[in-house]
């Protein structure tokens, strides 16, 4: 079964690159948060039964940028897990309340920082 994830990064300059899942910088970048959001899983309450992400697509956020405004990355990711009876099942609240905590309250992930508000976990 699939859930995604979405949040926005605040020190990542958004570049037209990344509208391109093929270009050298896409593909680095989602390698890196892939990485990332794999450690972060490995650590929940899913951690049995998780079996990855992938790195979707990237977005400019905010969408229309006023040109003083600084610019930011979000990231939109879809994540599978193995459905299994003996585990315990998918809590979206939950899995959102473990990724805060580990996260710093939605503040790090890695090297990067997160708008604290922009997190979705969708299962």
């Amino acid at each position: 079964d699939n859930f995604t994830v979405n949040f926005t990064i605040t020190n990542l300059q958004y570049s037209s690159s990344f509208r391109n899942p093929s270009s050298a910088k896409f593909s680095a970048t989602a390698r890196v948060m892939t990485a990332l959001l794999d450690q972060l899983f490995k650590k929940t309450t899913i951690h049995s039964v998780y079996h990855g992400c992938k790195v979707m697509s990237f977005r400019i956020y905010p969408n229309f940028p006023r040109p003083t405004q600084k610019v930011h990355t979000g990231v939109d990711a879809v994540c599978t897990y193995k459905r299994d009876s003996a585990a315990s099942h998918f809590d979206r609240v939950t899995v959102y309340h473990e990724v805060s905590n580990k996260t710093n309250g939605i503040t790090n992930l890695g090297i990067y920082s997160l708008d604290k508000d922009s997190l979705y976990i969708n299962g």
